[in-house]
């Protein structure tokens, strides 16, 4: 009767005797008819048995009160009461040794399990090492004591039974179990904060590793780019040929070896940058702004600066390599003429300075007329030669030559003594005029002869000049003009030969004569110094030179043909390539808005076509080696293709670019519908009315187009004030800069935002307030004792003091702290 009093919760009135019976009935029922209010099911039990002392129901009812009110709440996982409980235990001396809880009745005869539930939440009433496995009825006495003295669980159990029976009672070990699980509800909830508060700190500190790696690969880079840029702005030029072919050598090696690792560097720095922006979308938090100077449009510009500058060093040591070849002929043929030069005004000097004429008899000083008139024939002849030798002088100093200064000083010294020699031979004509009305014998054979030979022998002398001439060419056409001029040359040599023939015969003729008339002459003709034996000697080296000319020239062409093959072969295989890295980009840009299978599907077949790409590396290869050919070969254009090395290496890291960044893309998208539990079909519903309304394949919509995209999926935003006005809100959610153009990764971005939760401030805030027993702060103690090592730490360095007026000493701030988790205030 008291239990169903105390049941109930009302005083039963007594019995009287004689109703004795009829009276508890009553007052059973009404206890009853309580239970069954909280529903507690009663089956097969009635008052008439608890009235009669039936203690086998009376026993099965007071366990299903027990069962209702002590254990029913408890719930794990959604299992049911006992096996919540039975989990929880589990899980709660997991790491405990000698402990395996497997049921409520043998699993607990040692007491190991009911010690180590009390150790796992305070550890601090119980010495568990020290405990034995082979003392069982002191491990249960302690902890029974231990949790009637500290927990206010009373003594339900007597150690003595447990150990003593075979197989305790499940049903009492449960109900006392259930009792430490009451006690430590409150423990559960800080756990269970605490767990909250560890997801969101590592996803923070997930992203500070990212930034902190973005940051410094931004700095590695940019701090290339600048390394490398006064480099390639550096236009000292060289000396020699040879010197600018060393720097053109390092130049290639930086565009073969240096710059790929860095343009993959970039590539991966932008993979990083909108890796991070996603998951700091996903997990609501502000996007990441770089340091100043290290956006990704920092980097694009001083990598534009960097290709600038890289395309302009090559075309200066192309150009200088060119200017210095030539410098190199110039000088060359500058050479050749001042030494022919300098070779025939060898002795002139003293000759037009002798004073023979004033002892020389009437024939001697007529013979020295024609001689000095034949002289001036020659120095006429030779002034072409001069105005060479100066022009080629010039021509060096304005291609600024380095060694322009001897060059000048040998050009002064031959026009110097060409003017000494105009001076000195108008002087002389002066002296022989003056005596010439005394002369009237003269030699006209000789000075025929003399006047023939001079021409002749220059002409030799040109000839033998040109035949040994320098050229320099760089096409087929040239080489093949060159080869025209010679055989045109070739063509008058009869002619020239007739003229030998004649030029002797009239020195044969003054022979004849004078051996006819016993005339004896004093040896050399009196008015020339090219005598037969010269022009024969001359003639024959002429002879010689022909070959040698035809055999260079033809030298010269089988090289032009070489590097007409290396233009062709190289134009073969760019118009190969070339075309193929177009195809793949139009193939890439069609595939990233086309809808093929699952996310998986895609992102396999991009990862598929990259692989496809990579494996297309060696024709970019060879490319490059033929490239190299040609500018080993100095060959400097190419009519056979509009694609050059520059375009190819532009193409081909684009596309290596290109196919990164939409597997990226992909892998972002899986990453957002697996953040925000967004399904296949959702994304594919997505991906399918933004490109409907993707009209030109772009990868963006227009706000029209958006619009339309919208209302496809069931947004009022009609055009009225209402829908202009949301719509508005929507544009400023997916278009922040106002530039008119949505992409998919946002409109992606705004979908999860509107169909998922995602943890918030407020969350994390009565997270912390669970942990600091529901303070308006919380302590380094408290941190540490709740939170692992690190997140603990990592709370303790960034919360700042609490201010109100319930502080005490070490009293952290943990409101502003989670609210700058989430772009509210400043960490």
């Amino acid at each position: 009767m008291l239990l169903l009093e105390v049941i109930s919760g009302e005083r039963l009135p007594k019995p009287e005797r004689g109703k004795m019976r009829v009276h508890k009935i009553n007052n059973v029922n009404k206890a009853l008819d309580f239970i069954a209010s909280k529903g507690v099911k009663l089956v097969s039990i009635g008052a008439e048995e608890i009235v009669d002392g039936n203690a086998k129901m009376t026993l099965g009812m007071i366990w299903t009160i027990i069962l209702r009110f002590a254990i029913q709440d408890i719930s794990v996982e959604e299992t049911s009461a006992k096996e919540g409980l039975l989990l929880w235990c589990q899980r709660k001396t997991a790491p405990y040794k000698n402990v395996n809880v497997q049921n409520f009745h043998i699993s607990w005869k040692d007491g190991l399990a009911f010690n180590a539930l009390i150790h796992r939440h305070r550890p601090e009433l119980i010495e568990y090492d020290k405990l034995r496995k082979d003392d069982p009825v002191t491990n249960l006495n302690n902890a029974f004591e231990v949790a009637e003295k500290y927990l206010d669980i009373p003594k339900m159990l007597d150690a003595e039974d447990i150990v003593g029976t075979l197989r305790p009672d499940e049903k009492a070990i449960m109900t006392y179990v259930s009792c430490f699980y009451h006690a430590f509800s409150g423990a559960q909830k800080a756990e269970t904060a605490a767990n909250r508060i560890c997801k969101v700190l590592a996803v923070n500190q997930e992203n500070e590793h990212l930034m902190e790696d973005y940051e410094k690969l931004a700095s590695d880079l940019l701090e290339w780019i600048k390394r490398t840029i006064p480099w390639l702005e550096d236009r000292d030029p060289q000396k020699t040929i040879q010197e600018m072919q060393q720097k053109l050598e390092d130049f290639r090696d930086y565009r073969r070896v240096h710059k790929p690792p860095k343009v993959q560097e970039k590539c991966q720095l932008e993979i990083n940058f909108n890796t991070l922006q996603t998951k700091l979308r996903l997990s609501n938090r502000p996007a990441f702004m770089p340091s100043e100077g290290k956006m990704v449009s920092d980097i694009n510009n001083g990598w534009q600066h960097l290709e600038q500058a890289e395309k302009g060093y090559e075309e200066w040591l192309l150009n200088e390599i060119r200017r210095l070849e030539r410098l190199d002929h110039l000088a060359e043929k500058f050479r050749q003429k001042a030494s022919i030069h300098e070779s025939w005004t060898e002795g002139k000097e003293a000759m037009l300075r002798q004073k023979d004429y004033e002892t020389a008899t009437l024939s001697d000083i007529k013979a020295l007329i024609r001689k000095h008139e034949a002289f001036e024939s020659d120095l006429a002849a030779h002034q072409d030669r001069v105005e060479q030798i100066a022009a080629i002088a010039q021509e060096l100093n304005e291609l600024d030559y380095y060694d322009s200064p001897s060059v000048n000083a040998r050009c002064q010294k031959i026009c110097d003594q060409w003017d000494a020699l105009g001076s000195l031979t108008h002087s002389r004509r002066e002296a022989l005029e003056k005596t010439e009305k005394q002369l009237e014998t003269i030699d006209q054979l000789h000075l025929e002869y003399a006047k023939r030979a001079a021409p002749f022998n220059n002409w030799m002398e040109s000839a033998m000049e040109d035949l040994q001439d320098m050229f320099i060419v760089h096409t087929i056409e040239e080489i093949e003009g060159l080869i025209a001029a010679h055989d045109q040359f070739k063509s008058t040599l009869p002619d020239a030969d007739k003229e030998r023939e004649a030029i002797l015969g009239i020195q044969n003729e003054a022979q004849r004569i004078a051996d006819y008339n016993n005339i004896k002459l004093s040896g050399n003709n009196p008015y020339t110094s090219v005598t037969p034996q010269i022009i024969n000697s001359k003639w024959e080296r002429v002879q010689q030179l022909v070959p040698k000319r035809d055999h260079a020239l033809q030298d010269e062409q089988s090289k032009q043909q070489s590097n007409e093959h290396l233009r062709r072969q190289f134009a073969s295989q760019a118009n190969i390539v070339g075309p193929w890295i177009q195809t793949k980009m139009e193939e890439i840009g069609r595939i990233s808005i086309e809808m093929n299978g699952t996310l998986e599907d895609q992102l396999n077949h991009l990862k598929q076509y990259e692989q496809s790409i990579v494996d297309y590396k060696p024709n970019i290869d060879l490319l490059e080696q033929q490239h190299q050919l040609i500018q080993e070969a100095l060959i400097f254009d190419n009519k056979h293709t509009n694609y050059t090395m520059e375009h190819i290496r532009v193409g081909w890291e684009q596309l290596l670019t290109t196919i990164a960044r939409t597997i990226n893309e992909v892998e972002n998208q899986i990453l957002t519908r697996d953040a925000k539990g967004i399904s296949q079909e959702q994304m594919q519903e997505f991906r399918a009315s933004f490109n409907h309304f993707d009209k030109d394949h772009g990868g963006t919509l227009g706000p029209e187009e958006f619009k339309a995209c919208l209302i496809s999926l069931g947004y009022d935003v009609e055009n009225d004030r209402q829908g202009d006005a949301e719509f508005n809100r929507i544009m400023s959610v997916v278009d922040p800069n106002n530039s008119g153009i949505v992409t998919f990764q946002a409109f992606i971005d705004f979908m999860s935002r509107e169909t998922t939760d995602t943890d918030t401030a407020d969350q994390v805030i009565a997270s912390f307030k669970v942990l600091a027993g529901d303070k308006n702060y919380i302590t380094a103690e408290e941190l540490r004792r709740e939170l692992p090592p690190d997140q603990a730490e990592y709370c303790i360095a960034r919360m700042a003091p609490y201010q109100g007026p319930d502080a005490v000493s070490g009293a952290l701030d943990y409101k502003s702290f989670s609210t700058a988790l989430y772009g509210e205030s400043d960490l």
